[in-house]
């Protein structure tokens, strides 16, 4: 599994590397703009990501944003439906509203902080990743 991590706070960032590390490998981004620049790397190296942990709360572009963004390159470039990637939402903000706009932007999961690695773990296996 191939992840890309998107975390502005380097502690979180570091928790969800160690908690993803032995499921493959693990890149950053620590705002919305790189990880949009890392998306668009990974397809043109034909190596896409399988899972993004997208923080909602970043400097620059945040994770809604960055959630709009990804899923226009996937349907600029044909991906669609189920062979998009995997985004799991990893954020502070447990309000309804960030919650729903994440699911109509077609996130696929949605944790709040503190992240529990069996709540991760579980949601990653659930989409047959692990």
């Amino acid at each position: 599994m191939k992840t890309l991590i998107v975390e502005d706070e380097f502690t979180s960032r570091l928790l969800l590397q160690k908690m993803l590390e032995r499921y493959g490998e693990c890149h950053i981004a620590v705002n919305g703009r790189e990880a949009i620049e890392a998306i668009h790397a990974a397809l043109d190296n034909e190596a896409p990501y399988d899972l993004v942990c997208l923080d909602i709360m970043m400097p620059e572009m945040d994770g809604q944003e960055t959630l709009r963004q990804i899923r226009a390159i996937e349907e600029s470039t044909g991906i669609g439906g189920l062979d998009g990637v995997k985004v799991i939402m990893t954020t502070a903000l447990g309000d309804k509203d960030n919650i729903m706009e994440s699911f109509r932007e077609q996130c696929d999961g949605y944790i709040v902080k503190p992240i529990e690695k069996a709540k991760l773990v579980g949601l990653i296996e659930s989409f047959e990743l692990i």
